[in-house]
């Protein structure tokens, strides 16, 4: 059993998505692998998952990324 407990501190109006949850969070209440953020706003929050799917998507289909598995490090030699 461990001494101390760390507490999870945030700063005021920071909110996070609870990914176990659904639900949104002011401040860092849940343990950090269970959450997404900080967001300056709760509807930002409660968007989360889809801002996550939107720039997956961008990322997935950025011509950048679709080299053939050669690296970036790669492109500079």
């Amino acid at each position: 059993m461990a001494l101390f407990k760390r507490k999870t501190v945030g700063k005021p109006g920071e909110w996070f998505f609870n990914i176990e949850t659904g639900t949104v969070e002011e401040g860092p209440q849940s343990p950090g692998k269970s959450r997404m953020g900080p967001y300056a706003s709760r509807e930002e929050a409660a968007h989360a998952l889809e801002t996550a799917r939107e720039r997956t998507s961008e990322w997935e289909n950025d011509p950048r990324w679709q080299d053939g598995g050669r690296g970036r490090d790669e492109d500079a030699s």
